[in-house]
């Protein structure tokens, strides 16, 4: 057997979110094996928008050791709980998709079936009355969970962050800096690929530069963003587009002075032809509005969006073009795409910056040798292709899971014809309430139930084995659940003390 040859260059093109996030990562988990370079240009900008995580983003921090409050001050950032969506359902309707689990389990039945059948019947008020972190988002309240919380509803409150987008990418500059990548100044010019003849051909060389450097590399990251500048321009690999199911294609973006409650959440408001977000970090809001242009004119999508501001605007918006979808191929030869040069999804989830850490993440697992074997290749792709297929229907749902009509756009997203995987979703859980989470896809089932129950989507019946128990005990197990959390809440610290508390605690 021979002894694989090892690279020895990663080279990665585009700064940003996505560009610090893979050198930082890289840097700490590759112990300055291998020679990492950044390439970007001070001419470029970044999209720079994404502001909300999801809390898969706290074990990111953790494995690059960083320290939770210095990230919070140096990111000006606030805690997120879960996201609030108003008026998608119905006009005038709200709910809140929280982190974190509801209630308890009793044996093998989940607590979402023993409350179905009890809010069927009118014996249970709201779903988010048994959560921790719906009950504090709504009361501005937060806290971590700390070991003393044991066997106490504060230990499951799961949270995230919002934050500056262009403020985090600057400090992984410096982390990843401090751990041994290169950034390399200048604008590309030629993207130069081997043509031997042989089973390499056609992979990335070299990249030319604006001033006459020449970067070579074994191993490239695509953080070019949209463009896509090695995995599409070179490598010709192709786009899925998915603007079918997801028509929205344009979203203005800009950022306001700080109005009212620092809120612990986002809030997602529907707007005729898409939705607003609302972002409060700890110096600023952000906001955009996203939607359709076959359904909405820029000018009058700009208008909303700024009518709807907390305060006043700190910038002139911004236009971002896209197409929902996702690059064929994630990686290709030896160019791994990671970021949005890897496809798009609107950020209604706040999955973006996930879809950037699962991809260094998963090359990390597939890390190549100098051979580039395709069977990892392949499953790479695999697993890439179903991690945002299920992240996509997901979605799908929060606008095909809708009565309203009122609009062309909600009547168009509300009739349309939906991906197969998500019929059997939608079909599963309208029977007994279920929801089947496969592959430790992204989602959970609490998460699915809460949005389908949030949308108005009935479930026919509930699992059969809930009336094992007498309504008697159904209700004293739930009223109890109830008042615990509800204690809990009330002892909490407002978000804004906790906040100011971090903020203030190296002056």
């Amino acid at each position: 057997m021979s002894i694989p040859t090892p690279i020895k260059r990663i080279v990665i093109v585009g700064g940003g979110t996505a560009g610090w996030m893979a050198a930082a990562a890289l840097s700490r988990l590759l112990k300055n094996k291998y020679a990492i370079c950044l390439v970007e240009s001070d001419a470029i900008s970044s999209v720079g928008v994404g502001e909300s995580t999801i809390p898969m983003m706290r074990l990111f921090n953790n494995v690059l050791g960083i320290n939770e409050d210095e990230f919070m001050r140096e990111t000006k950032a606030t805690f997120k709980l879960g996201i609030e969506f108003t008026d998608w359902g119905k006009i005038g309707e709200r709910y809140m998709h929280g982190f974190g689990r509801f209630g308890q389990d009793l044996e093998t039945v989940d607590f979402f079936q023993y409350w179905l059948k009890a809010h069927r019947a009118g014996q249970a008020p709201d779903l988010e009355r048994y959560s921790i972190n719906r009950m504090a988002a709504h009361a501005n309240k937060f806290i971590r969970p700390s070991p003393e919380m044991a066997n106490s509803p504060l230990a499951d409150i799961v949270y995230a962050f919002h934050l500056d987008a262009g403020l985090y990418a600057r400090y992984l500059r410096s982390y990843a800096e401090k751990h041994g990548v290169v950034r390399t100044e200048g604008k590309i010019v030629q993207v130069r690929q081997r043509l031997n003849g042989g089973p390499r051909d056609g992979f990335i060389e070299s990249l030319a530069l604006e001033d006459g450097s020449v970067v070579e590399g074994d191993l490239f990251l695509d953080c070019s963003g949209f463009r896509g500048l090695l995995i599409e321009q070179a490598l010709n690999t192709g786009f899925e587009d998915w603007s079918h199911w997801l028509p929205c294609d344009r979203a203005w973006a800009v950022p306001c002075e700080s109005g009212g409650e620092l809120l612990p959440y986002t809030r997602a408001s529907a707007r005729p032809a898409g939705w607003q977000w609302r972002i409060g970090l700890q110096h600023r809001t952000g906001n955009g509005h996203v939607f359709s242009s076959r359904f909405m004119s820029d000018d009058e999508a700009a208008a909303i969006l700024m009518k709807n501001l907390d305060g006043k605007p700190l910038a002139e918006p911004k236009l971002l073009r896209f197409t929902a979808g996702k690059r064929k191929k994630a990686w290709h030869k030896n160019v791994v795409a990671v970021g949005l040069s890897s496809g798009f999804l609107e950020p209604l989830e706040s999955t973006s910056i996930f879809l950037i850490q699962s991809a260094i993440s998963r090359l990390v697992s597939f890390f190549p040798d100098a051979g580039f074997h395709q069977a990892d290749i392949d499953e790479f792709n695999r697993q890439c292709d179903f991690e945002v297929e299920r992240i996509r229907d997901f979605i799908i749902l929060h606008y095909h899971a809708t009565e309203r009509s009122d609009t062309p756009f909600w009547d168009h997203v509300r009739t349309m014809a939906i991906p197969d995987t998500l019929r059997r979703k939608l079909d599963l859980y309208g029977a007994h309430g279920r929801v089947v989470r496969e592959n430790n896809e992204l989602f959970t089932e609490i998460g699915w139930q809460q949005v389908l129950h949030g949308q108005g989507v009935q479930a026919a019946g509930y699992n059969p084995l809930v009336d094992l128990l007498s309504d008697k005990e159904l209700a004293d197990f739930l009223g109890n659940i109830e008042r615990v959390v509800g204690k809990c809440v009330d002892v909490m610290p407002s978000h804004k003390e906790f906040i100011r508390a971090i903020a203030t605690a190296n002056r």
